[in-house]
């Protein structure tokens, strides 16, 4: 079930949504305080069992397991709590791996096998006929650093409905953000938020409302420009490719800001605030800028659990690049199984080295991005290059678009430009129209293109639009503390956004998926 789905919209949402304040209203007494969580956790599992009914159990039996390893974890001491989380964490790790990474390892034995100069009859193994669980990345996230918290005596809240509903809770469950227990359980335990609250509805559906709108409006109508320029053996020209990979960055873009927002505007419905996931990356004045700006959470994550227990940069500058390299290399693996995503993540992890390297050598670049313009021009095309990785089907479609890039395929140009041929002509230029027919320029994807690069370096993001929040990062990440409106509901803001919410709803004439579904 997707939450731009009509299914969703007006069967899901009303009905989780009755039953939730209803369930608050009914059940007063203290013995069936817990009636409301409840619901959302059934609710939950619905909604995850709605895309494949068999992977529920498997679902449940991941919570329960890591809900008893932490209770374990609680109560052990000394060596045997150390053994308890190996165990746990290799249990999580090794069905991630089974589930996301076996293929891609027979994958690539294989090819080693073949490079070799083995036949195809002498492989050494087959293809598993595996289906990725959705959402099996989040979820495994979420509980490792539960355990992980655990082992630091840092976990306080045990009861297992509420575990439930912080591993399963349907806003962020497929696609992020990735949740952390101390931001959310406690919102969970407090029955406070079961209270129905019209700032919440309205807060809520403004933001579910914008996040739709970039998705339907947005990203859909830039999926087209993307799709041929992608496609294995497309070999574009320069301007085509220039065009698909630009549309590519900025459908990512907006589907996943899109998806973020409305996550948080659901969870805020039901009176749970979510953390900030995405913060205008494309302004980011560096690379280290852009990964605190992109998949918020995910870089938390990542720092938290991994980059700093390999050891940060407290043992000099070598083992700091290393920590770096490895750092992204594995969360590059973590956005998909294969040597796209490796290279992705490389590129990353080079770019971090190279940023810091800089920065020791000549200190850190000064001013805001907007006085100068020239290090937010090269971390945006430094971003939008691995794009090109993260995105190509195989690494050898990804390096011919890179060489498009450069104008290796030649510079002819799309057969939608046809018809500017003869003013090209009064300057002296005459461009032959070799191009990949497919590109659709007279639809709406080009003005849809430019709005979104306009809208993306210069509109203020939704948290700007509704929220002041103090802006040490650490804050963003604490949706629990001192958040203050900077907007209140006016007539004319809502008979705007009504006309927003029914022109997304005429948009859907196509309902898609979210780009991160397949992470």
């Amino acid at each position: 079930m997707l939450f731009n789905s009509f299914a969703f919209l007006f069967g899901y949402l009303p009905i989780v949504l009755a039953g939730y304040f209803l369930l608050d209203r009914l059940t007063s007494s203290a013995s069936w305080r817990l009636a409301p969580a409840v619901w959302l956790a059934l609710a939950s599992l619905f909604f995850y069992a709605w895309w494949d009914v068999r992977y529920l159990p498997l679902l449940l039996a991941s919570i329960c397991v890591n809900y008893g390893a932490g209770r374990l974890l609680g109560a052990s001491t000394g060596a045997a709590r150390k053994r308890v989380l190996v165990a746990a964490l290799a249990l999580n790790l090794g069905l991630l791996a089974y589930y996301k990474y076996a293929n891609f390892f027979i994958d690539s034995v294989n090819a080693v096998a073949v490079a070799a100069g083995a036949g195809a009859g002498s492989l050494p193994w087959h293809g598993l006929d595996i289906i990725l669980p959705i959402g099996i990345s989040f979820f495994t996230f979420t509980q490792i650093a539960f355990l992980v918290d655990c082992y630091r005596g840092e976990v306080r809240e045990y009861r297992f409905i509420h575990y439930v509903l912080f591993v399963s809770y349907f806003p962020h469950l497929i696609a992020g953000p990735v949740l952390h227990h101390r931001d959310m359980m406690p919102q969970f335990a407090d029955p406070a938020n079961a209270h129905p609250r019209a700032a919440n509805f309205a807060i809520g559906l403004s933001i579910f409302t914008i996040g739709l709108a970039k998705k339907v409006l947005i990203a859909d109508n830039l999926s087209p420009l993307a799709i041929p320029v992608f496609a294995a053996g497309a070999t574009p020209t320069l301007i085509e490719a220039w065009i698909g990979v630009l549309a590519y960055t900025f459908q990512l873009y907006f589907d996943f800001s899109g998806y973020s927002d409305m996550a948080i505007g659901l969870s805020r419905l039901f009176g749970v605030k979510l953390p900030l996931n995405f913060n205008s990356p494309y302004k980011a004045a560096n690379i280290a800028d852009f990964w605190r700006r992109w998949h918020m959470t995910l870089s938390r994550f990542l720092r938290d659990y991994l980059y700093i227990p390999l050891g940060g940069s407290r043992h000099g500058e070598a083992l700091r690049y290393r920590n770096l390299m490895l750092t992204m290399l594995l969360g590059g693996l973590w956005h998909g199984a294969g040597w796209t995503f490796v290279i992705w993540g490389g590129l990353h992890g080079l770019y971090l080295v190279l940023q810091q390297a800089w920065q020791r050598a000549f200190g850190a670049a000064r001013g805001y991005c907007w006085l100068r313009w020239w290090p937010c021009v090269l971390t945006f095309l430094a971003v939008m290059l691995a794009w090109v990785f993260f995105r190509a089907p195989d690494v050898a479609t990804a390096w011919d678009i890179t060489g498009a890039l450069l104008g290796a395929n030649g510079v002819s140009l799309p057969r939608g430009l046809a018809s500017h041929a003869a003013s090209l002509a009064q300057w002296g230029l005459h461009p032959a129209f070799d191009g990949i027919r497919w590109i659709e320029l007279a639809g709406p994807g080009l003005p849809v293109l430019l709005g979104a690069m306009l809208l993306a370096f210069k509109a203020p993001n939704t948290q700007e639009i509704f929220f002041l929040y103090e802006p040490a990062i650490e804050r963003i990440f604490q949706p629990t503390g001192r958040w203050a409106f900077s907007w209140r509901p006016t007539r004319r803001w809502s008979v705007g956004f009504a006309a927003l919410f029914v022109a997304c709803i005429f948009g859907m004439n196509r309902v898609t998926e979210f780009l991160y579904f397949q992470f």
